[in-house]
């Protein structure tokens, strides 16, 4: 048995695992609530701190899939990402075409880039800011803001900053989807069955280039939610990276009882979870200050992503800034951090490394500087707005794939113990039998 179950979670061609990876047959969603401004312009008068309220899920369904599949002589494999996604209007609360007031990422982010250049350079984009009347904060549809609007900041940078600024529209869930040029090697299990679906490297490195340290940069070994450890052991520390938050986030297994495990459809599983501070800046955790850039630390649960974002000032923390520094939740009105929705959670099925059920949330922020050189965006000055927040959810596998591995790692460990045991029984019988006949 334990021989069929290490064959069975390796990544060989053809096999059941490998296809279960490379295209898994689950209901991935990705939803999406943004954060709608309710109070422009007393905002802008400077009466009223700013306000936001939630608004969605936008739902849309992932059809994730690794593509153009190349097995290496080394126990590894080179595979493309795809995660194209179709929207679900259905299971949605609101419509793409809702219409809402956001921050105009294209006016505060040129603001922010340009904060500390000369003043001639700053007073050309107050001239352009002026000329395309550009404001802080737009009135856009939830579709436009979230895969791109044609913005006439954005097209002028395109055309004199193209080493920054390489597309002509902006959106945030359209830079987050944007896998252009991104390839992985992922261990097939052929040398250590333990990492069989794991990051060996990710375009060609282990490490990320957007952060100093290995502690910070390091993605080997890491599991895009597809497959985990196979083998896994109670203690274990579970790496998770997915693009958008740029970097491998640590994951280690939550329990009120040592060896407690929950049981779903059938299998067994340990829930993993994120570790407090683990959006820590060095401040608790002294390993973490490689996350701080140029020696400036963020507050306590939110990490400066920009450079996985195009130069944006853009911060990752998790919805509602839950676990984060008290002044995020007070700078702005209308964050409500609640434990039980705005947490992650991982339950892994240990032997397999099979993923059961997958909820990870995370949200964007702008981060902004001292921007008040652009008067368009002055009021913006040192400001954190969150923009929204995402929940990638896989919440059970479909009943065929469940049930084949309920027979995996339910019912042939019993039937081999069953056999054995017949097998010692008769042996025994037989044995006693030609004891009676000689005596």
């Amino acid at each position: 048995y334990q021989c069929m179950l290490l064959q069975k979670v390796m990544l060989s061609p053809g096999g059941e695992t490998f296809e279960l990876w490379r295209k898994p047959p689950v209901n991935l969603y990705l939803r999406i609530w943004l954060f709608n401004v309710t109070n422009k312009e007393a905002f802008m008068a400077g009466k009223e701190k700013l306000r936001v309220q939630e608004t969605g899920p936008y739902v849309y369904k992932e059809l994730m899939e690794h593509y153009n599949v190349t097995f290496n002589d080394n126990g590894t494999l080179t595979t493309i990402p795809r995660h194209p996604l179709v929207w679900e209007p259905e299971m949605s609360a609101g419509k793409e075409d809702d219409v809402l007031v956001l921050p105009n990422i294209a006016l505060l982010s040129i603001a922010d880039v340009v904060k500390d250049t000369s003043f001639f350079t700053r007073m050309g984009i107050n001239l352009l800011a002026g000329q395309t009347k550009s404001e802080g904060l737009v009135t856009i549809t939830a579709r436009d803001f979230m895969f791109g609007y044609k913005n006439p900041l954005v097209t002028l940078g395109n055309k004199f900053m193209p080493t920054w600024i390489k597309f002509d529209k902006l959106g945030l869930i359209d830079r987050m989807y944007d896998f252009d040029g991104d390839f992985s090697t992922v261990y097939t299990g052929e040398t250590d069955v333990r990492k069989s679906g794991l990051i060996d490297t990710y375009r060609g490195s282990p490490l990320l280039p957007h952060w100093k340290g290995e502690h910070c940069s390091n993605v080997r070994g890491a599991s895009d939610a597809t497959k985990f450890p196979s083998l896994l052991q109670p203690n274990d520390t579970v790496y998770f990276y997915r693009k958008s938050v740029c970097r491998a986030m640590p994951t280690v297994r939550f329990s009120l009882f040592t060896n407690e495990m929950k049981t779903i459809m059938g299998l067994q599983s340990y829930r993993f979870t994120f570790p407090n501070n683990s959006l820590d800046n060095g401040e608790v955790i002294p390993e973490n200050k490689c996350f701080c850039r140029n020696g400036k630390c963020l507050p306590a649960g939110l990490i400066d992503v920009q450079d996985c974002y195009y130069g944006f000032p853009i911060g990752v923390s998790y919805p509602h800034f839950y676990q984060g520094d008290p002044m995020l939740v007070d700078a702005v009105e209308g964050s409500h951090p609640d434990k039980q929705k705005h947490e992650s959670h991982f339950y892994i099925e240990p032997k397999s490394g099979l993923p059961l059920d997958v909820t990870v949330r995370f949200q964007i922020n702008m981060v902004l500087g001292d921007v008040s050189g652009i008067t368009r965006a002055a009021k913006f000055s040192d400001m954190v707005l969150p923009m929204l927040w995402t929940e990638f959810r896989m919440s059970k596998l479909p009943e065929d794939l469940n049930n084949r591995f309920i027979l995996y790692l339910n019912v042939l460990p019993v039937v081999e113990k069953v056999l054995m045991y017949l097998l010692f029984s008769t042996g025994i019988m037989f044995l006693l039998g030609s004891i009676s006949r000689i005596l």
